[in-house]
């Protein structure tokens, strides 16, 4: 896989730091200090001087941020729930858990990553995380100044942390730069994370972070398309026409059209073998528009719907696709569009008999996991990428920037509300799955319900944890079944140089929400202050990166380097586990039994090894797609064009301003992505209204961007956001 022009691999970023301190691969300055020989010659008899070509022994290095033996750190750091801390919880570690290293770890026991942590950096863990979600852990170690002066190190949300160093209950890492060389040269390479850090713009304390940032993944695509690629074969490839025994009839129709009903539509593709970019034109004076034509069908049979969409293909690109008229979803040139979509969504939702061997009900868009918002608000999320809406996978609340740098709010934009009712006229016609518009408790169907049961076509998610199901016994790989990543559709979009019809995401890795703090108490302590600096910068050293990803040697190959991120294999063992501890999952793998990918900076290396196969070849397509420049999406820099600027993670702002944003009662709490709490975004899919508490209807989605600005203090909201980017965009400007 070679993807140069996505993006800076990890190895170049670290070759930097190295740079700067003298160092290669992440090793200590004195360590390499005493593996060094130094020849030194005799001083010639006839003379005092030294000879031309002597050289004079180096002086050792002291190393900056030297521990004494025995240094303690007492440490409250995870990843949100008991599972995923640094020590065995007793649902993992059960009777006992033996891991590639041939250790078996116990309930209490430190894992791998952190014993390893503690040999590598010389000082010892007394670890107090309680597997508390980062709002509540932050809370309850600053809750008082007793419990505050009793740990070292915590974990928060980044606006909790800035808040905490703003009161002076966290250290300021930017005073420490001098002794953390890796940590500040990967913030120079990444101006955007940098500011995402930034916890104040003036005073003493002008440029001071907080907290050392999680990057799960840095500068690559994040979430994408998934759909059954053999179901888009079963019904669209092949000589002649569709035929099937029995089908249902599509619904009445409700969603319109979104592309032109006339004229021609060109765009970019890859070419199918990924060779290059070639055009292809949509001609809707040769085909019309596959919706329009449906609509105006009314409800027809799945044979009928079907065979639509198939002259269809035939017409609107001249041929192009041939019999497998399939890869205009699932090909390496896929050209797919929203309304493209939404006939074969009605075709596939038509055709459960067809499509399911038990003729089980197949659903067509679905989240993972029906019960949890955090999950369900993806179909939002893919609503982005269908009709060419900023703000809904933002990093920072719904925020974007227009051409101009200015910050809009997705909340507040029309745009939005009538992406969001397309979806909702899809809930109307069925297309999307019951259990997500009934959502309960009781009711909460997961992704690997729907494929395990053949019961799903598409959802909007990450391709390594959703395309194991191709691996694990849930689909039937000798038949042909796959579940993979597709390309990003051909929506309507202006970047503020005018509208075009592209392919773009919002889906882009940075700086998450979550971090590490130091408290303010640890500076009166060196050995501490240490200890907790030494971590950060090891984090971003080459060696660093990888026992953070990887865990220790024991779970890694270092023999074998992937050809792209410049990172080690992980051992045949550490594999077997994987499947058979984790089902797959490397996310929960490595945070349940290795103790890495807590927070620091991940490496996408690691993920992409344990990717099935068929997860590999949809996203091979996809990075191919994006490395050509077909597929666009938010950059870490400043842009002429900020249109292409992700949003940083977080903006500093002043007392006066946090008081005026906590003030925003409806809007900070409508939007929620906890559970089954209220999100207006959710509201409007399901049922077209919007509102503040669930007991009240709310308003027609179509007013919602209205009501949101003036009665719910949005514009004030903007307004201060906006005054914050402006005073962090010129601090940066003159300072970074």
């Amino acid at each position: 896989m070679k993807r140069k022009a996505l993006m800076k691999t990890a190895a170049a970023v670290f070759a930097a730091a190295m740079m700067l301190t003298g160092c290669a691969g992440g090793s200590d300055v004195s360590d390499l200090v005493d593996q060094a020989t130094t020849e030194v010659t005799e001083t010639p008899a006839d003379t005092t001087e030294p000879a031309a070509d002597t050289e004079t022994p180096a002086e050792p290095e002291v190393d900056p941020l030297e521990i004494a033996e025995g240094t303690t750190l007492v440490m409250s750091c995870g990843y949100n729930n008991a599972k995923t801390g640094m020590r065995f919880d007793a649902e993992v570690a059960g009777d006992g858990v033996t891991l590639a290293d041939g250790v078996t770890y116990h309930t209490g026991d430190f894992k791998p990553t952190w014993v390893a942590i503690q040999e590598t950096l010389g000082f010892e863990i007394d670890d107090q995380y309680a597997g508390d979600k980062d709002t509540d852990n932050y809370t309850k170690w600053t809750a008082d100044a007793d419990t505050l002066a009793s740990i070292d190190m915590f974990s928060g949300s980044a606006a909790q942390l800035q808040e905490g160093g703003a009161a002076g209950n966290i250290l300021n890492l930017a005073d420490y730069f001098d002794v953390m060389p890796n940590f500040k040269a990967f913030l120079d390479a990444n101006p955007v994370v940098r500011m995402s850090l930034t916890g104040s713009i003036d005073g003493d304390d002008a440029g001071a972070i907080y907290g050392s940032p999680y990057f799960d993944g840095l500068d690559d695509i994040e979430k994408m398309p998934l759909m059954r690629a053999d179901w888009v074969i079963a019904l669209l490839d092949g000589e002649g026409e569709f035929a099937a025994d029995a089908s249902d009839k599509t619904a009445t129709p409700v969603y319109q059209p979104y592309m032109p009903t006339s004229g021609k539509v060109t765009v970019d593709v890859v070419k199918a073998d990924g060779s290059g970019v070639e055009q292809v034109t949509k001609d809707y004076d040769a085909a019309g528009n596959i919706v329009d034509k449906m609509n105006a069908a009314g409800s027809i049979s799945g044979v009928e719907a079907v065979n639509m969409l198939r002259t269809y293909i035939d017409e609107a690109y001249a041929g192009y696709y041939g019999t497998t008229r399939s890869d205009l979803f699932i090909g390496q040139n896929a050209a797919w569009d929203a309304d493209e979509l939404v006939a074969l969504l009605r075709c596939v939702c038509a055709n459960s008999a067809t499509l399911n061997a038990d003729g089980s009900k197949v659903e067509g868009l679905f989240p993972r996991e029906a019960a949890n918002n955090a999950r369900r608000a993806d179909l939002y999320r893919l609503a982005s990428t269908l009709f060419g809406v900023r703000g809904l996978e933002s990093r920072q609340d719904y925020l974007f920037f227009d051409k101009d740098g200015v910050l809009h709010d997705a909340r507040q934009e029309d745009a939005t509300y009538d992406a969001l009712l397309r979806l909702n006229d899809l809930v109307k016609e069925g297309l999307i799955a019951a259990d997500f518009v009934a959502s309960s408790e009781d009711n909460a169907t997961k992704s690997a319900d729907y494929i395990k049961n053949d019961t799903g076509f598409m959802s909007y998610d990450y391709n390594q944890t959703q395309t194991i199901f191709n691996e694990d016994g849930k689909l039937d790989s000798d038949a042909g079944e796959k579940y993979m990543a597709v390309m990003i559709p051909v929506a309507r979009w202006d970047d503020g140089t005018g509208e075009q019809y592209m392919r773009f995401t919002e889906s882009w890795r940075s700086s998450k929400t979550g971090g590490w703090a130091i408290a303010s108490h640890v500076a009166d302590d060196v050995n501490k202050l240490h200890a907790c600096l030494k971590l950060i910068d090891y984090a971003y050293t080459y060696e660093g990166q990888v026992l953070l990803s990887y865990g220790p040697e024991a779970f890694r190959n270092d023999a074998v380097i992937d050809d792209f991120y410049g990172m080690p294999a992980i051992s045949e063992q550490t594999y077997a586990d994987l499947w058979n501890l984790a089902g797959g999952n490397y996310t929960n793998f490595a945070r349940q039994y290795l103790g890495s990918t807590l927070s620091f900076h991940k490496t996408q290396a690691f993920e992409m090894q344990c990717t099935t196969a068929v997860g590999k070849e949809g996203l091979n397509k996809v990075t191919k797609a994006i490395s050509l420049g077909v597929i666009k999406h938010p950059v870490l820099e400043l842009q002429d064009n900020m249109f292409y600027t992700i949003v940083p993670t977080v903006l500093p702002t002043t007392d006066a301003q946090n008081d005026l944003l906590k003030q925003n009662a409806d809007l900070n709490n409508s939007f929620s992505t906890s559970k089954l709490e209220n999100n207006v975004f959710l509201n409007v899919i399901i049922r077209g209204t919007t509102a503040a508490t669930d007991a009240d209807a709310g308003v027609a989605g179509a007013d919602a961007a209205t009501m949101i600005a003036n009665d719910w203090n949005g514009a004030t909201y903007l307004q201060v956001k906006n005054q914050a980017w402006d005073m962090l965009k010129d601090y940066a400007t003159s300072n970074f």
